[in-house]
């Protein structure tokens, strides 16, 4: 391996920049090279910086290991935080084929070889070439960021790549029924820290039909799933692509898709990858849109969107904005389509509980198709756990019927329309029926198993409705934390209206 002082041109974010970096220096035992990178980025680095690597001929494993200064800094202001990742000779190109791995800032050290990669990081033939280790500043202190990434290249046989076995696409399931699923579930794969059975396990104890992988920035849990589906589970495929201006969920695409994420809103690059979403057959979801940590906030508009995460994990304030702004843009998309609400997990670790929230979907069986369906389609609600059931049905005078997710096409709008809730799994709970007026029903369930509601409204007054259950408020004047949420159902003939 030839190592020398390297410069790189300065450029924007995502760009392969950030002016000197250190020198390299090279040791090692015989059949082991070692290179040692060092270098500081300072504030206003570029989100992505490349540091080449020359692989020779006959290397058979590449392990890098990485630190950097994390000094003290000011009340208010934010510390170093540095990701790195793992591309190969093929290049860094966005949407490339280079990508052969990510752990953000979970782990500090991680292999590839040809057999086997820590997880994160994807098994594969290592060739001789330019490599790049990325590392990216997700925030630079006001002294800057010092960093040192070891980087050791061991000789030896080429060993073979395991043929990756991905999940089936449909499991027995219930014909058309309700099925109930987490589509936003973390593993060791990136900074989770269950394994992918405890995740199957945990899913089954939660009593879910369907769960969505969606590790941050790499697929390479897409192959690590064998033996733990069965005709009780359907195990669907994706990713968390997670960019600096915000979250999507890349939900059921096909098994081994990539989704790359360097980019920022500014870029206008965004569309190009939801496409590649859905070429794949899945859906693009933004995730947690309001959060409030840095880089969660979704700012890439909702136009190329398939859904909206507006629950996310245990329900906080930037849900309730979530699910306010998602009920507004109802109202704004009348005439046009409209976009579901989901709900997910988010669960990493203990004592986050998968499952909790969930989201339930009626479709035509348990299949990755059939349910992408159903979620496309808004015929999906939202509750705290499997022990809550919804159900909204409106019905016209003629004896129209519909459901969740659909909409109900009266003669004339004065029509009289009878909503009815029936809910399950949450005695004392207080019911509301939303319209584009806001709330405009409230009733206490009782303390049995089982409650219902009903109200009487008209396609002239209500373009939709659609019902939120919620706990006691803990403060008062301010809404309880939800047990279970649903879709709109759509009254009148046209299309939202």
């Amino acid at each position: 391996m030839t190592l020398r002082r390297r410069e790189f041109a300065v450029g924007a974010a995502g760009a392969v920049a950030v002016g000197v970096v250190g020198a390299a220096e090279a040791v090692g035992a015989p059949g082991v090279t070692v290179a040692v990178l060092r270098g500081t980025l300072r504030p206003g680095a570029p989100d992505w910086v490349y540091l080449p690597v020359e692989v020779a001929a006959g290397t058979a494993e590449v392990r890098v290991s990485y630190a950097y200064e994390r000094p003290s800094v000011p009340p208010g202001t934010a510390g170093n935080a540095l990701d790195i990742g793992l591309f190969d000779e093929r290049g860094t190109a966005l949407g490339g084929r280079g990508f052969r791995g990510w752990s953000g800032g979970a782990r500090s050290e991680f292999f590839v070889r040809a057999d086997e990669a820590t997880p994160g990081y994807l098994a594969g033939p290592v060739r001789a070439g330019t490599w790049y280790v990325l590392i990216a500043p997700y925030s630079i202190a006001p002294a800057g960021l010092a960093y040192t990434v070891t980087v050791t290249l061991s000789a030896g046989p080429a060993g073979r790549t395991p043929r990756a076995v991905y999940p089936p696409e449909r499991a027995r399931g219930r014909g058309r029924a309700w099925y109930r699923g987490d589509c936003h579930l973390h593993s060791v794969h990136s900074d989770g820290r269950r394994t992918p059975a405890e995740i199957a396990a945990a899913a089954r104890a939660a009593e879910l039909d369907f769960i969505n992988s969606a590790e941050h920035n790499t697929h390479s849990a897409h192959g690590a799933w064998e033996g733990l589906w069965g005709d009780d589970l359907l195990i669907m495929v994706g990713e968390e692509v997670t960019t600096r201006t915000g979250h999507v969920l890349a939900v059921g695409t096909d098994p081994g898709t990539f989704v790359d994420w360097r980019y920022r809103a500014r870029d206008r690059r965004f569309g190009r990858y939801a496409e590649v979403i859905r070429r794949a057959g899945g859906l693009v979801v933004p995730a947690h849109p309001h959060a409030t940590c840095a880089g969660c906030a979704w700012k890439f508009g909702f136009g190329e969107a398939d859904a909206v995460e507006v629950w996310n994990g245990p329900h906080t304030a930037d849900d309730e904005v979530a699910l306010a702004a998602w009920d507004a843009a109802l109202t704004a998309r009348r005439g046009g389509g409209w976009l579901p609400a989901i709900a997910s997990s988010d669960a990493h670790r203990e004592p986050d509980r998968v499952g909790s929230p969930q989201t339930v979907v009626l479709a035509e069986e348990l299949s990755r198709e059939a349910i992408l369906a159903g979620l496309r389609a808004g015929r999906s609600y939202l509750a705290e756990s499997s022990a809550v059931a919804l159900s909204l049905v409106v019905s016209g005078p003629r004896g129209q019927r519909a459901g969740i997710g659909e909409r109900l096409r009266t003669a004339r709008p004065d029509d009289p329309v009878t909503v009815r809730l029936e809910v399950s799994g949450a005695p004392g709970r207080t019911a509301h029926l939303v319209t584009d007026q806001g709330t405009v029903h409230t009733a206490a369930l009782p303390d049995s198993a089982t409650g219902a509601v009903e109200w009487t409204t008209s396609a002239a007054r209500s373009a939709y409705v659609r019902a939120e259950v919620r706990h006691p408020s803990a403060v008062p004047g301010l809404p309880g934390a939800p047990a279970g949420l649903t879709n709109p159902v759509w009254l009148g003939g046209g299309d939202g209206e």
